[in-house]
C-alpha cells in the first residue's frame, strides 16, 4: 500500500498552494468583511486550470481525476474557504451531473464553458421544504409544446447570484413522488429566470448564496438533463461526489488553522517563554494534527473508489461526516490556542471559525451522512 503522492499530485498541490498563498490570502479578511464575491480571484484560478480539474481536456479540463480535485480544493480551502466552495459549486455540482448524464451538444455547450472557466455554474436543488427530503420537492416542471415550464423557488444555492447555467431540479407529476423529479439546465438570461433574496451568512462570506425564482420560466426540451424522472438520481449522485470535495475543503479549513495556530503557539511568550512549551498546548496541537491525517486520508480513499470507478457512497459520507466534525474541533482549539486575540477579526482563526461550520450542514447534514453511512453498513452486511 502506497499512501505518497505521485509526482505529478506533488506538483499540482505545490502550484495550488503558491497560487493561493499569492493571490486568495492577501484578500481573504477584506473579501470575507464585505461579503464581496472573488470575481479576480476565479478568473485567476481559471486561467492556471482549476475550474476544470478533474476532466478531460476533451471538454475543456485540466486532466486528472478526483484525487487531483481534492487536492485542489483543500489547498484553495487552507487560505479561502468561500473561494474554495465557489470552484466545488461550479467544477463538481454543476459540472459533474453534465458530464455523467448530458449527451454530446450539452457537455460542448454548457460544460466546455464551465470547466475552462469562461461561465459559472450552480446547482438549484434545495427548496424551503425540501432540503434532506429532496423527494418533497414542490418546484414544478409542466410540458409545453417541445419543453417545459418550470414554477418554483430554490433556496440556498452557491454561486446562485452569478451563475451563468444552473442544473436545477423540478417534479414533472408531484404524485410520483422521487420518480417524478426531472433535472433541467438553465442559463442565466432565460425568461422566467430571476435571482431573488441574498443570504446573509455566518461564515464563507465572500461566496454568495442566493434564492432562485422560476417563474413561467420555460426551458426547452433539448435543456433537459437526462431522461425524464430520472432528477432524483442525477441529484443524490452528484451530491454523493461533491462531499468529497466539501470533505476536502473542509480538511483545508481545519490544516490552514492548525498552520496558524502552531505558528502562534511558537511566537506567543508567556510566564517567560514560548506557549509551544506547555503541554496543554501540545496536546491540543498533537489532537489537531491527527484529526487533519486522518481526515485527509479518509477523503483520499474516498477520492481513490471513485476514480476507480468503485462504489463510493459510504467512503464519501465517511470522509464528509469526519472532515466536517475535525474542522471544526480543528477551528475551536485554533481559537483557544489564540486566547483573546483568536476571538478577534485581527487573526484568521476567528473566520476559519466561521467558515468551519457550514461543513456540518451542506452537501447534507452530518445526521444524514451517518444515516447514509448505517444504510450502507447494513445493506453490505
Amino acid at each position: 500500500m502506497d499512501f505518497s503522492m505521485t509526482e505529478d499530485q506533488t506538483m499540482l498541490r505545490r502550484m495550488v498552494r503558491d497560487f493561493a498563498e499569492k493571490e486568495l490570502e492577501p484578500i481573504a479578511a477584506e473579501i470575507d468583511e464585505a461579503a464581496t464575491f472573488p470575481a479576480e480571484s476565479v478568473r485567476k484560478a481559471a486561467e492556471i486550470g482549476l475550474m476544470g480539474i478533474g476532466y478531460p481536456e476533451k471538454y475543456g479540463g485540466s486532466g486528472g481525476g478526483a484525487i487531483e480535485q481534492v487536492i485542489t480544493f483543500e489547498e484553495v480551502a487552507r487560505v479561502c474557504a468561500a473561494t474554495a466552495v465557489v470552484i466545488i459549486a461550479s467544477n463538481e455540482l454543476t459540472g459533474h451531473p453534465i458530464y455523467m448524464h448530458g449527451n454530446e451538444e450539452q457537455r460542448q455547450q454548457y460544460l466546455a464553458p464551465l470547466l475552462r472557466g469562461e461561465k459559472l455554474g450552480a446547482f438549484g436543488l434545495t427548496e424551503a421544504g425540501a432540503g434532506s427530503d429532496v423527494a418533497s420537492m414542490a418546484m414544478t416542471a409542466k410540458r409545453k409544446n417541445d419543453g417545459y415550464v418550470l414554477n418554483g423557488n430554490k433556496l440556498f444555492i452557491t454561486n446562485g447570484a452569478e451563475a451563468d447555467v444552473i442544473v436545477t431540479f423540478a417534479t414533472v407529476d408531484r404524485s410520483q413522488g422521487y420518480r417524478g423529479v426531472t433535472a433541467f439546465i438553465v442559463e442565466k438570461g432565460t425568461p422566467g429566470f430571476s435571482v431573488g433574496k441574498h443570504e446573509r451568512k455566518l461564515g464563507i462570506r465572500a461566496s454568495s448564496t442566493a434564492e432562485l425564482v422560476f417563474e413561467d420560466c420555460f426551458v426547452a426540451e433539448t435543456n433537459r438533463l437526462g431522461d425524464e424522472g430520472r432528477g432524483f438520481r442525477i441529484a443524490l449522485e452528484s451530491i454523493d461526489s461533491s462531499r468529497i470535495g466539501i470533505a476536502a475543503q473542509a480538511v483545508g479549513i481545519a490544516q490552514g488553522a492548525f498552520d496558524k495556530s502552531l505558528a502562534y503557539a511558537r511566537e506567543r511568550q508567556q510566564f517567560g517563554e514560548s506557549i509551544a512549551n506547555f503541554q496543554a498546548i501540545q496536546w491540543m496541537l498533537a489532537d489537531m494534527a491527527t484529526q487533519i491525517d486522518a481526515a485527509r486520508l479518509l477523503t483520499l480513499r474516498a477520492a481513490y473508489f471513485k476514480d476507480e470507478g468503485r462504489e463510493f457512497v459510504k467512503e464519501a459520507s465517511m470522509a464528509k461526516v469526519f472532515a466536517a466534525e475535525t474542522a471544526m474541533s480543528v477551528t475551536t482549539r485554533a481559537v483557544q490556542i489564540h486566547g483573546g486575540y483568536g476571538y478577534t477579526k485581527d487573526y484568521p482563526v476567528e473566520r476559519y471559525f466561521r467558515d468551519a461550520k457550514i461543513t456540518e450542514i451542506y452537501e447534507g447534514t452530518s445526521e444524514m451522512q451517518r444515516m447514509t453511512i448505517a444504510r450502507q453498513l447494513l445493506r453490505e452486511n
